[in-house]
């Protein structure tokens, strides 16, 4: 007989199916009862983890049982449960938590600075969070906090023997409702694009018939998970370029075909060509100024020249016919009056 649970916390963790409300509302009617939690989710908001977990230690009485794949902040959740079991088939993952990091802009000295500073900021900022969960995983696993961010490092799929070993869970079962941890083609892909690594020896089955694709082409795909390795990276003018949304990235590398190469390449040397003839013209530009600045200089040591054409009244002379007879008319005029 299949066990009965109090909360079955499936998906993305803060959505609808994985609410630290409900959460608190079911543990608040139950708060003198035992509770059964059953947890199937790859992971999600670490915020809505922590929540969880405080909710749960302050209960006291909570029982959580793990099947098919957990990761992330979906583990996290758990840290103070009274007991938490694992099915044989299932896994268990935990790494380092990360952020979204993308800017693309010409800077100044200034300006990148500002930048560098807000990195910094980040990445203190991940590092206090990734402290944070190595030690409540340490205080789980009765284990030294460095043994944990080493293992959050990895970030490598535990088996449930594994899981039980390192003491993140207490106990190995097999319900009858446990099963083997056999995902969708919808869910690998989830998986890839969030940076989450794909254990062995798990089987992929290919998608349903027309309903299913119907009903998978209706659901949004792209879940922005806080804690798990966002390795999903959009390049704003490289994605326009190739016409493609994102890239994948595992273990920091991606693929390209032979035609989005080429794309690039394309791209690039006309890039290329248009930057050696705008510096061609900026250096055209530059000598004509040169000239006409040395033309000026010239102009300004050159002595001005005389001027012509230019009566001066005070230069007369008898020998002017116009200035002698002005004199004699000049001369009649006052003897006359």
């Amino acid at each position: 007989m299949s066990k009965k649970y109090d909360l079955k916390l499936k998906g993305y963790v803060g959505g609808w199916d994985f609410d630290s409300d409900y959460v608190d509302y079911i543990l608040e009617k139950k708060a003198d009862k035992e509770v059964h939690v059953l947890i199937n989710s790859l992971g999600g908001d670490v915020a809505t983890a922590f929540s969880i977990m405080a909710f749960f230690r302050n209960h006291g009485n909570v029982h959580v049982h793990y099947v098919g794949m957990n990761a992330s902040a979906a583990t996290v959740a758990s840290l103070t449960a009274k007991h938490i079991s694992i099915d044989a088939n299932a896994m268990y993952l935990v790494h380092k938590c990360s952020s979204y990091v993308f800017e693309w802009d010409m800077m100044n000295a200034d300006q990148l600075q500002q930048l560098i500073e807000r990195c910094e900021k980040a990445k203190n900022d991940l590092d206090k969070i990734d402290l944070n969960i190595a030690s409540a995983y340490a205080a789980r696993c009765k284990r030294d906090k460095a043994e944990l961010l080493d293992l959050m490092k990895v970030g490598g799929w535990l088996t449930a023997q594994e899981a039980l070993e390192w003491g993140f869970v207490d106990e190995i079962t097999n319900e009858p409702e446990d099963e083997a941890p056999v995902i969708d083609e919808g869910v690998a892909n989830f998986m890839a694009n969030a940076g989450i690594p794909m254990p062995k020896g798990v089987k992929i089955e290919k998608q349903g018939g027309l309903l299913q694709r119907i009903i998978e082409a209706l659901t949004p795909q792209k879940v922005i998970n806080k804690t798990s390795q966002k390795m999903k990276k959009t390049f704003k003018f490289i994605c326009a370029l190739l016409a493609v949304e994102a890239f994948s990235f595992e273990e920091s590398k991606t693929s390209l075909t032979d035609e989005q190469v080429q794309k690039i390449e394309d791209e690039m040397t006309r890039l290329n060509a248009d930057i050696t003839r705008a510096t061609e013209d900026l250096a055209a530009r530059d000598n004509t100024i040169t000239d006409l600045q040395n033309q000026l200089e010239e102009l300004r040591k050159k002595p001005a020249e005389e001027p012509v054409n230019v009566v001066d009244d005070s230069k007369k002379t008898v020998n002017n016919d116009f200035y002698r007879n002005v004199d004699e008319a000049q001369k009649l005029f006052n003897q006359t009056f």
